[in-house]
């Protein structure tokens, strides 16, 4: 099948190379892409890979699904880094590790803007449209009140599990009714486990970088977590 807008130069060079989102495009015809990033546009995907980008009709896409096998990303100071100012500014007002909210940032967007899951999580920190009405966001594009609203959110359920980073990052993604629903023990979703560990990978990557860092949300091993294999995501 022939796709608009995409050639197979970029397709070989998206299905050679592992993505830092580390995500895949499930074509109807079976192809999977990996992707960096993407947005829909109404009845388009954009896609970003290595190679480029590329637009296909939403009723090509299947599914998307998370990819399992990650590329470390080599540590970047926070100030050489896309909205550096923004993620030290909301660090020192909410008092959480800069270093921490850029793993998270990294995690969960690759530092777009105007990405869009397919949970409908949205901006740099994927907030879910009734979290950022929660937290008061106007603008859940925009990357000031995206990373405050983030931030803040974070900086709740640090205090809600007593810095316990594990469980912090399963609320952040799989939601704070899913860690209650286990037994404050991180739910039992393939998604969020692999999360929980990106993040604390780029996250003591960034802190082993920098061994002078202070850092109030110490990393944690992770906790036992519940049986079943029942995927996650955003909820």
């Amino acid at each position: 099948m022939r796709l608009k807008h995409l050639t197979w130069s970029v397709v070989l060079l998206a299905c050679a190379a592992p993505s830092a989102r580390a995500e895949y495009i499930v074509l109807r015809s079976g192809q999977r892409l990996a992707v960096t990033g993407y947005q829909l546009l109404g009845d388009k995907y954009r896609l970003q890979m290595k190679g480029g980008t590329a637009e296909i009709p939403v009723e090509q896409v299947a599914a998307i699904e998370p990819e399992e096998i990650f590329t470390s990303v080599p540590p970047v100071e926070i100030s050489k880094e896309p909205f550096g100012d923004l993620i030290r500014a909301a660090a020192q007002r909410y008092r959480v590790d800069a270093d921490l909210i850029t793993s998270v940032i990294a995690a969960e967007s690759n530092f777009d803007p105007k990405a869009i899951s397919r949970r409908d999580a949205r901006g740099l920190m994927q907030l879910l449209p009734s979290t950022a009405t929660r937290m008061g966001v106007k603008n859940i594009f925009d990357p000031q009140e995206n990373i405050e609203a983030g931030t803040h959110y974070l900086s709740d359920l640090l205090q809600l599990y007593k810095n316990d980073l594990s469980l912090t990052l399963a609320a952040y993604n799989a939601g704070p009714e899913r860690v209650q629903q286990y037994g404050k023990r991180v739910p039992p979703f393939a998604e969020t486990i692999s999360y929980i560990r990106r993040v604390q990978q780029t996250y003591q990557q960034r802190k082993s970088s920098d061994p002078s860092a202070s850092d109030k949300t110490p990393p944690r091993t992770l906790p036992p977590v519940a049986a079943t294999t029942t995927s996650a995501g955003h909820f």
